[in-house]
């Protein structure tokens, strides 16, 4: 892993001189191709994978469903390791109550897929004039199930649902949720190190981009910078987000032209993953001297995330970490609840190898908070025709309360934070 040194010389930038406000320099910066931070990561483990499918089973077995399917994407990546796409030929994975765990894929995938999975020898193909589903049937029969219970993952298409309900009238369909959320919602110490890697890459990238910035580009010329930026530090999938002005009081953006002005908003809102697992931090500048009014607003969210910070104690409802936040807000004067100016979306999300996943901190979500939660902090102001404020940095719960990915920034003045 590399060192604060290590870290700090691929940022470049993220030292910043306090008091200095964000303005063009004299002379373009130097951009100095960085080193990527992937050094020393570790990839989920055979073992760990192995252990998510004996969890899985152990739910299953709790909540009275006999086998889930699932398709290509976060959730099979979960649990076996292999990585596919979607498309009208259904590869799919069997997850059985009891024995082992099945593939099923058309023919001509097979050699690609076996090369995919990390444990395993069941694979099941099927031919174009064949059906997938009389295989996902095959699966169930040799594991001894003629009847039961089958439960789809959340993304699970309506083709491969109704194709099932057809090939396997003996079972009914269900939702897999309990088992894959009961299984995903916690992270394990190795899921945590991932995420912490992607944390760092975007927070670096961070640092190598907004000195960079100058009068008359848009978001695309920010977002290209951004992109590359965590891409050469290791970030796979990385996606971004640039609004200024008064765009920035539109949480996911508009389509209105924009340009970087003197003492403009600077909205970013970025990120990336690493080994399949998310980070998502915005940043909110001010391009030159900000005002007396964008001070105070950025000032508030900053201590809208302290309030949700220390709302997140072990064994609250997800829910009332929302209620927190607008309840403060609405002293200062914002709000209530979803209006403008003020807060318009829920303080956080769920993240984990999905950007945004259950559960969320919103208003009635009973869900209690437990060790390995993670979700993100971002209790943006928004005001219309003027501008938005939106700091957003993750945590996750461990035995003693929340911790930080990244600590937020505490003035616009250094307006960058560091890693927790």
């Amino acid at each position: 892993m590399p060192t604060k040194r290590q870290l700090l010389k691929a940022a470049a930038l993220l030292a910043v001189t306090p008091g200095l406000p964000l303005r063009a320099a004299e002379s373009p910066a130097k951009e100095n191709k960085p080193e990527s931070l992937l050094a020393g990561v570790k990839p989920i483990s055979i073992a760990e994978r192995q252990a998510r499918v004996a969890r899985a089973q152990q739910l299953m077995q709790q909540y009275g469903i006999d086998a889930i399917v699932l398709e290509p994407g976060a959730a099979m990546l979960y649990f076996t390791g292999i990585r596919w796409w979607r498309s009208e030929r259904l590869t799919c994975v069997v997850i059985p109550r009891r024995g082992d765990i099945a593939v099923v894929t058309p023919f001509f995938e097979e050699p690609s897929v076996r090369e995919s999975m990390t444990f395993g020898e069941d694979v099941r193909t099927w031919n174009e004039h064949e059906s997938p589903f009389t295989r996902i049937a095959g699966v169930l029969k040799d594991r001894g199930f003629k009847s039961g219970v089958i439960g789809l993952e959340a993304t699970v298409r309506w083709f491969v649902a109704d194709g099932i309900r057809d090939a396997l009238p003996s079972f009914k369909l269900v939702s897999a949720d309990p088992v894959t959320r009961g299984c995903r919602m916690q992270k394990s110490p190795a899921e945590l190190a991932l995420m912490k890697k992607a944390n760092e890459i975007t927070l670096a990238a961070y640092g190598m981009v907004w000195d960079q910035l100058r009068p008359g580009m848009t978001p695309a010329d920010v977002n290209q910078k951004m992109q590359a930026a965590q891409s050469a530090l290791g970030g796979q999938g990385v996606w971004t987000m640039a609004l200024f002005g008064e765009a920035s009081a539109y949480p996911h953006g508009t389509d209105q032209p924009q340009q970087i002005r003197e003492g403009q908003i600077v909205l970013m809102d970025c990120g990336c993953s690493v080994e399949g697992y998310q980070s998502d931090i915005s940043r909110t500048f001010v391009y030159g001297e900000p005002s007396k009014k964008q001070q105070q607003i950025w000032q508030l969210v900053r201590e809208g995330q302290n309030v949700a910070f220390e709302a997140a104690k072990l064994g609250a409802p997800a829910g009332s970490i929302d209620d927190a936040v607008r309840a403060f807000y609405l002293k200062h004067g914002f709000g209530p609840d979803y209006r403008l100016p003020g807060l318009s979306h829920r303080t956080g999300h769920g993240i984990g190898m999905e950007g945004h996943e259950p559960v969320n901190f919103v208003r009635g979500e009973k869900t209690e908070l437990a060790p390995g939660m993670c979700f993100s902090n971002e209790p943006g102001l928004y005001l219309p025709g003027e501008f938005g404020v939106r700091l957003e940095d993750c945590l996750y719960m461990t035995a003693d309360g929340p911790a930080w990915f990244t600590v937020p920034p505490e003035s616009l003045t250094s307006p960058l934070g560091r890693l927790g």
